[in-house]
């Protein structure tokens, strides 16, 4: 089967991974290189890419409950506000796709699913934050959704080193393949 690969970012938006974070995530800086080359890559070969985004209404109405005091002490992501926007690095180019989220995984509630299929993609490459939730989550959905999932082990980030090792371990123990940033060029060159 021929691949057609789609590149998915998550959640590296100015409220979560830039130097002014009013939710920063440990570990979203070192991240932040590995996916602008990724970027470039899926840039350079024309093929689809998809920054997902985590996008609250003002009111917190969406905030799943167990954030939702912390969301009323400190809004993170709310729709339009700068905070909410992908990180400068990362900015989406003209034809790149931006895909709204208010769960973890970027498939439940959003139309991700349905622009993949359309575009004929059939195998995933996923980087961005944070690993042990909103990373994984999207991996796993797209794992039910059959689709060949590749996760980028050093264009994601979590708390701690032990927290994103065991996540990825147990992505890569359901059949998700892992690769870094170096192997991604040649692995799109086999293709």
């Amino acid at each position: 089967m021929t691949q057609k690969p789609a590149l998915l970012i998550i959640d590296m938006q100015n409220d979560f991974a830039s130097t002014h974070a009013v939710n920063p995530v440990v570990g979203a800086q070192a991240v932040i290189t590995p996916l602008t080359h990724l970027l470039s890559l899926f840039r350079e070969k024309r093929l689809p890419i998809f920054h997902i985004v985590r996008i609250h209404e003002p009111d917190g109405s969406d905030v799943e409950w167990f954030r939702a005091e912390k969301f009323k002490s400190t809004p993170f992501a709310v729709r339009g506000s700068h905070g909410a926007a992908v990180i400068d690095e990362l900015t989406p180019l003209p034809g790149e796709h931006l895909i709204e989220k208010v769960r973890m995984s970027a498939f439940i509630g959003t139309t991700l699913d349905l622009m993949l299929r359309t575009l004929g993609v059939n195998t995933v490459v996923v980087g961005g934050i944070q690993t042990p939730n909103c990373v994984r989550t999207t991996v796993f959905d797209a794992m039910a959704y059959n689709y060949e999932t590749i996760l980028v082990g050093d264009a994601t980030g979590a708390q701690t080193k032990e927290i994103h090792e065991a996540n990825v371990l147990d992505m890569k123990n359901i059949g998700v393949k892992i690769l870094n940033t170096a192997n991604i060029a040649p692995w799109l060159d086999s293709r």
